[in-house]
């Protein structure tokens, strides 16, 4: 005999958004999540900051057609009462649905291993040219290819922390702690933690961490008042020290991308040493004590300590090309206040995302993340298939009257340059008054 179906309403599933009482909601479907947060392999964030949803477009863009059989184990026997999805979504199901089809999460090719080959190469010249010559010439272009080097190092460290880098979860672990702690000195986990929360809460001022920079960088004037990072769990101050910098940022943004690696480093080192339960702590703190052994005595064989900032000065400005292009994609994209929702994913990704215009023989340069939109609708799309997708989610978003926003890399310079400089008028107008009202 069939049990008859038990309905909730979306009015009740949103009461279950708490720790320790998380449901949410796939293809109509309620389950119960509370226990499997603790331990789910993209962190708790994620599921904290959708509970009490519908999750169904998010599950679909970070899970492989295997783990749907698994949701059965944490299903409590309801469904949501007149389940409704939009047409932007039922589109978005449908595209996601041809692309499995067509086999494309599966074509990995050889990308990998071709830019691991090249990463390779820059850093073994890095290191040959630091060790065999006196000049100081050589050195500072041994320095060059070392930032050159962990460029292409942190989007392979990207691409396997998706899980499309190589054809095990497993395999593209072991590759994130080589390539991540190991090489580049940035913890995987830290990146996991981050990233993932990143690309739920695509450029939600409280909920995104790529939003959260300050006292240095603010993209809206929103975060002068002060709003709590739901995030990093504490109150973004917008203090008399923040006011300067903002007042500035958009003259100093560049200098702060030259020495964001800094604060890359420290990120890792808190996270590493702090309380939160972390996968695999043991193997990221053996992988970062590692970067932490050979780049010192690296930078150490340089014949004086002249030779010695400079070439870090330099690898670190190198480097900062890609942080440029990291802010490019989002700070001057649409912002908002609030958790992300599950019904919007499609809409939050398309508003929250720019793309920048190159030509094929470019992509190396970019890692996959000029198709920043195609990338954050379908985060376990192998890159080399961003390019062929990308007309059929321009075409989508047409479609629906939703922005396909992308620029030249200069275009994207100076669209990110006009954002921060309106932030910084703001600012300044308010530092102006407090000193006018305090002396």
């Amino acid at each position: 005999m069939v049990s008859e179906k038990k309905y909730i309403t979306i009015e009740d599933l949103e009461k279950h958004n708490k720790p320790d009482d998380l449901w949410i909601s796939i293809q109509g479907k309620v389950y119960n999540v509370t226990q499997w947060s603790k331990v789910h392999p993209g962190g708790d964030v994620l599921l904290l900051n959708m509970a009490g949803q519908d999750v169904t477009d998010a599950f679909i863009a970070f899970h492989p057609a295997n783990v749907w059989g698994r949701l059965d184990k944490f299903f409590n026997g309801y469904h949501i009462k007149d389940y409704n999805v939009s047409d932007v979504s039922k589109d978005y199901r449908k595209l996601a649905s041809v692309l499995v089809k067509a086999g494309m999460f599966e074509k990995k090719g050889h990308t990998f291993t071709y830019f691991l080959c090249f990463a390779t190469l820059l850093f073994i010249g890095c290191v040959y040219g630091v060790l065999t010559s006196d000049s100081i010439i050589v050195h500072m272009l041994s320095a060059a290819m070392l930032g050159l080097s962990w460029i292409q190092m942190a989007y392979l460290g990207h691409d396997s922390g998706h899980y499309q880098a190589l054809a095990t979860r497993r395999w593209n672990k072991v590759a994130g702690i080589l390539i991540g702690n190991c090489v580049t000195g940035i913890s995987i986990a830290w990146w996991k933690w981050t990233h993932n929360a990143h690309h739920i809460a695509c450029n939600s001022l409280d909920y995104d961490p790529d939003l959260q920079h300050l006292p240095m960088l603010a993209v809206s004037d929103t975060l002068f008042q002060s709003i709590t990072s739901k995030f990093y769990e504490r109150k973004l101050t917008f203090d008399p020290v923040a006011k300067f910098f903002i007042s500035y940022q958009h003259l100093t943004y560049y200098p702060v991308m030259c020495v964001a690696r800094v604060n890359l480093y420290l990120q890792t080192l808190l996270l590493l040493c702090s309380k939160r339960k972390i996968a695999d702590r043991g193997l990221n703190i053996f992988g970062t004590l590692v970067f932490w052994t050979w780049f010192p005595l690296l930078v150490s064989c340089l014949p004086n300590w002249t030779e010695r900032v400079m070439f870090v000065l330099v690898s670190f400005c190198v480097c900062a090309v890609q942080h440029v292009q990291f802010t490019l994609n989002h700070f001057a994209g649409d912002t908002y206040v609030g958790p992300p929702k599950g019904t919007n994913w499609f809409e939050k990704q398309s508003e929250g995302t720019i793309n920048i215009n190159c030509y094929p023989w470019m992509d190396w340069f970019y890692g996959g993340l000029q198709f920043q939109l195609e990338h954050h609708l379908f985060p376990r799309l192998p890159r080399r298939q961003l390019r062929s997708v990308s007309p059929l989610v321009k075409e989508l978003c047409k479609k629906h009257n939703l922005p396909y926003r992308s620029l030249s890399f200069i275009e994207a310079n100076v669209t990110t340059l006009k954002t921060l400089k309106t932030a910084a008028m703001q600012a300044r107008g308010l530092l102006w008054e407090a000193v006018n009202t305090h002396g």
